[in-house]
């Protein structure tokens, strides 16, 4: 039997022909990284090859490491097999990987969304045979609004909380989620403080995206200059001795889980506010149907319930078990029972 051009290893995504893997997940020879994000991006190959905007990314994470950058669209053979990056819109820097040999072509996503959020490269459809794709959020249910009315109502929340004396605390994702949100914060409500994680990172960034001014919350800083203001931190901070020095305070969370009010309730979380760097129901739709492939392979969310659909519309579509992950807060199980008992 012939073998596909990508198997599902105990490795990570592997293409035979060439020897190489895709956003493997234990230690290879060469390594294809699709963007910066730990679950894709893993310390200990020999060699790392990605879109060089993710290059200072992830050496930043993953220290001193054998890594070489490409352009979007840039073609570069490896034993006669030819690859190519091409814009995921998931974060700054992450890529699609188009791969090709024999008349055969494959796209790997990784993770992506359809949105411009403005600081990533949009996401563009590529034309293949096979299409790799995520589906975290492939259920109905998820229906995105657009950014901009979201950080209007972000902005208002900070207003709100400013007028009433108390601290804004936003907690977002330190890579790609924080500084999406950095961008468009309105710096006439206020000051804008960072937890050292989001700071290190908007550091790295900065040289690639024009980001408003912020200050790193230090030990030096009183709690009496962040009222009125908004710190920005990751979701590990809720809770910590670290956050609660800064009392009086509101906060919130930016997250495609903020779509369940449980998911809130459960991390007494004040505020929700519905803001994903993945694809919605209807945004992994269009972008499978833009490519035109017969073949869709599911990893990583709702898999079982988006492929048994994928199949009713006419695709040959199956799943593969993966070890990526969401770096986003996970829903209630109630909640995720209930769903998914609605769209089977």
């Amino acid at each position: 039997m012939k073998k596909p051009l990508l198997e599902f290893t105990d490795k990570g995504i592997y293409c035979n022909a060439a020897k190489v893997y895709l956003d493997p997940w234990k230690p290879v020879d060469k390594a294809i990284i699709s963007h910066g994000h730990a679950d894709h991006s893993r310390w200990g190959h020999k060699q790392y090859i990605t879109h060089h905007r993710n290059v200072p990314i992830i050496s930043h994470r993953l220290g001193e490491i054998n890594v070489s950058g490409k352009e979007w669209g840039e073609t570069f053979s490896i034993n006669n097999v030819k690859f190519s990056l091409h814009p995921a819109g998931h974060i700054i820097g992450s890529s699609q990987i188009r791969v090709e040999h024999k008349g055969e072509v494959w796209v790997f996503t990784g993770d992506y969304k359809t949105e411009n959020d403005g600081i990533s490269t949009p996401y563009e459809p590529i034309k293949c045979n096979t299409f790799i794709t995520e589906c975290t959020f492939g259920l109905p249910a998820f229906k995105w609004t657009p950014q901009q009315e979201v950080f209007e109502n972000i902005n208002q929340w900070w207003a709100e909380n400013k007028s009433e004396g108390k601290t804004s605390i936003l907690f977002g994702y330190s890579l790609g989620k924080a500084q999406r949100l950095l961008k468009y914060l309105d710096t006439n409500i206020g000051k804008i403080y960072t937890h050292g994680a989001i700071e290190n990172m908007t550091q790295v960034l900065r040289p690639l995206v024009d980001f408003p001014e912020t200050t790193l919350i230090t030990k030096e800083i009183k709690k009496e200059e962040l009222l009125g203001n908004i710190v920005l931190a990751p979701p590990s901070a809720h809770g910590s001795t670290w956050i609660r020095k800064m009392v009086p305070y509101v906060t919130a969370s930016a997250s495609g889980w903020m779509t369940f009010r449980g998911a809130r309730r459960r991390r007494a979380i004040d505020k929700g506010f519905v803001l994903s760097d993945h694809c919605d129901w209807q945004g992994l739709l269009s972008s499978i149907e833009a490519t035109g492939a017969e073949k869709i392979i599911c990893t990583h969310g709702y898999t079982e319930i988006f492929s048994r659909y994928l199949r009713e519309q006419g695709y040959d579509a199956r799943t593969e078990e993966t070890q990526y992950g969401d770096e986003e807060d996970n829903a209630t199980t109630d909640e995720i029972a209930t769903l998914e008992k609605q769209a089977s």
